[in-house]
């Protein structure tokens, strides 16, 4: 059975090179990532123009790989209905370069391309290295094969991934892997107006993290602390603890 190995950073990326190495080493891999970066393109797929996936390859990795102009999720499907010879039996997307924590999982193309395969019923795991800078890919890329390992042997519930975030640190410092919740980290917006040299308004759209504290047992703590945060994510975004209360107040609602 092979891995299905996906990103948002792109095919050039070092951070799925060094992925795909790794887990190549255990396991049969397929590769099916964008051509170029897609970061932030949350779960986007392509309507309104044709997809295309051309044969590419990764140094150091013999696996069929290709490169496509879509987006992490339509790199699943095309991975998933025609491009692989068998279904895979895992779905793997990262290494990202930056955590995908709290607020993030609604913007990531990493997390999103794990998502796609979670909705085709394949069990899937998004990785992230919580690195602003120069990135540390071994530690990541030795979770995600324990990982592929355990998901290989035990599966996960229907509809659920795994979002993955480790420190940016050397093996010795890292202090362990942790089971987490996400966390509340979300982002101040901030937007850019200018004005171009004839004289027209553009925009840049950009952010900081909001200023929060870490509350214990969150992606976000985990990290701090030095440790892997490991959290089950599920695809059914229902809000049940407001079920009851909304049914009280639309009882008399009459149209």
């Amino acid at each position: 059975m092979t891995v299905l190995i996906t990103n948002d950073d792109g095919i050039s990326s070092p951070g799925m090179h060094a992925l795909a190495r790794a887990i190549a080493a255990v396991v049969p891999v397929a590769v099916v990532a964008p051509e170029h970066e897609r970061s932030a393109t949350g779960h986007a797929i392509t309507l309104h123009k044709p997809l295309r996936a051309l044969r590419a390859t990764i140094p150091g990795v013999d696996a069929p790989t290709w490169a496509t102009n879509g987006t992490p999720a339509d790199c699943v499907v095309l991975g998933v209905l025609d491009l692989l010879l068998e279904r895979p039996e895992v779905v793997v997307s990262g290494i990202n370069v930056g955590p995908n924590m709290g607020g993030d999982l609604t913007y990531s193309g990493t997390v999103s391309g794990a998502m796609e395969g979670a909705i085709m019923g394949i069990p899937s795991i998004a990785v992230s290295v919580a690195a602003e800078g120069d990135a540390r890919f071994d530690v990541a890329a030795e979770v995600a094969v324990r990982l592929v390992e355990i998901v290989r042997r035990h599966g996960l519930p229907p509809d659920t991934l795994l979002n993955v975030n480790v420190p940016n640190l050397p093996r010795s410092q890292v202090r362990g892997v942790a089971a987490t919740r996400q966390g509340l980290q979300r982002y101040i917006n901030r937007l850019d107006k200018r004005r171009d040299p004839r004289g027209r308004t553009y925009y840049w759209l950009g952010g900081e993290r909001e200023p929060a504290p870490d509350v214990e047992g969150t992606d976000s703590w985990a990290v701090q602390q030095g440790m892997v945060s490991v959290t089950p994510i599920q695809m059914n975004m229902t809000a049940q603890g407001v079920l009851e209360t909304l049914g009280r107040l639309l009882h008399d609602v009459r149209l």
